[in-house]
């Protein structure tokens, strides 16, 4: 099997009789972070818009937005980023007729199939998965010369020590091109390389430690007296893990804290709107994204993942993996609206580990 990377078929607007179509309508927000009435929201497909004669792709979108034009330009922009005057697509029409075209059925393989990226069959704990992971096999070795992937991580990836090593593996080979996480993943993972536990079980034997209760929050406080993940890291007082390779190889993550946190770290964000911008920002680089064991995170990040990606000015899939024991959780995500979404119901510590296995052959 080789890997070959579908097609993008673009709109023929002549023959969808759309060249003579209206300009969209651009009418200013009003206030701050106010849309104007029947405004236009934006979906996870290449959206269209008819500005001064010609059809304009919005290339940066994510859903549930709303599209600005700014000299010519159409940026997707978030309800509370929208500035009063700034000119604001409208219509509710999406097939042109009020200059706005949305194209769903956009990619094609070899065979000429379309919409190959999008995967709406039922999946649950008794599906076959055998060809999912021989495909995504083949997906992330291409991604790692061509594109850009991004995984989103809950803690149940550092808890066994052996997915933990194969995460941290995958980063030292270059499988890792951003991380993103809450508060939990990273303070368990350096917890494990300052202490040896997570939650102050030994992260092999499992065995409970004496006071290992204290464990994750000492992890956090030698972290925060040190200043940063960073600093504690290149203080020699943790020599592995996932953190460890993030920082030793330049590898970008974002931590978005919650109610529930303890401490937190020093770089996990409390504003949700500041880490949901960040977060956006690494979204806007990938092209692959894997999201394993958390739910919340999970279905935040395919609410800002369109199915593409312009680079070098070409459009290309975005690939979307949702990996979970719950189906629940991979569902979840699929009933937001994320339909490009492929799911995988299985542990996913065993998922990394066979990622890793296949991928490096160790």
């Amino acid at each position: 099997m080789s890997f070959s990377l579908p097609k993008y078929q673009a709109p023929d607007f002549a023959a969808l009789g759309l060249d003579n179509a209206p300009d969209v309508q651009l009418v200013p927000a009003e206030k701050d972070g106010v849309m104007p009435e029947n405004y236009h929201a934006t979906t996870m497909f290449p959206e269209y818009f008819r500005i001064g004669g010609q059809w304009v792709l919005a290339e940066d979108s994510r859903m549930d937005c709303v599209a600005v034009v700014r000299e010519g330009k159409v940026s997707v922009v978030e309800f509370r980023n929208v500035k009063q005057g700034d000119l604001v697509a409208v219509g509710r029409s999406e097939d042109g007729s009020q200059g706005i075209y949305v194209h769903p059925d956009c990619f094609v393989d070899e065979q000429g199939e379309q919409e190959v990226f999008a995967f709406r069959q039922g999946r649950s704990r008794e599906t076959a998965y055998s060809v999912d992971y021989d495909n995504l096999y083949q997906l992330l070795r291409y991604e790692r010369q061509h594109g850009n992937i991004l995984w989103v991580m809950g803690p149940a990836c550092v808890f066994d020590s052996r997915s933990r090593a194969a995460f941290a593996a995958l980063v030292r080979q270059g499988y890792v091109n951003g991380a993103m996480a809450g508060n939990a993943l990273a303070t368990h993972d350096l917890e494990a390389g300052y202490l040896g536990t997570a939650l102050g079980q030994d992260i092999y034997t499992q065995q409970s430690q004496p006071n290992g209760h204290y464990n994750h929050i000492d992890t956090i406080n030698e972290v925060r007296r040190m200043g940063s993940i960073q600093a504690f890291v290149e203080s020699g007082k943790v020599k592995d893990g996932v953190m460890y390779q993030c920082v030793h190889h330049n590898v970008p993550f974002v931590l978005v804290g919650s109610v529930r946190d303890d401490g937190p770290l020093p770089e996990v964000y409390g504003d949700v709107y500041q880490g949901q911008d960040a977060m956006r920002n690494l979204v806007r680089n990938a092209t692959t994204i894997i999201c394993m064991a958390t739910t919340l995170h999970t279905v935040a990040t395919g609410n800002m993942t369109p199915c593409f990606r312009v680079v070098d000015g070409e459009v290309r899939p975005l690939f979307f993996y949702s990996v979970d024991i719950s189906e629940f959780a991979v569902n979840k995500l699929r009933d937001r609206g994320s339909l490009s979404v492929k799911t995988i119901v299985t542990n996913v510590q065993d998922f990394v580990v066979h990622v890793k296995q296949n991928l490096l052959g160790e």
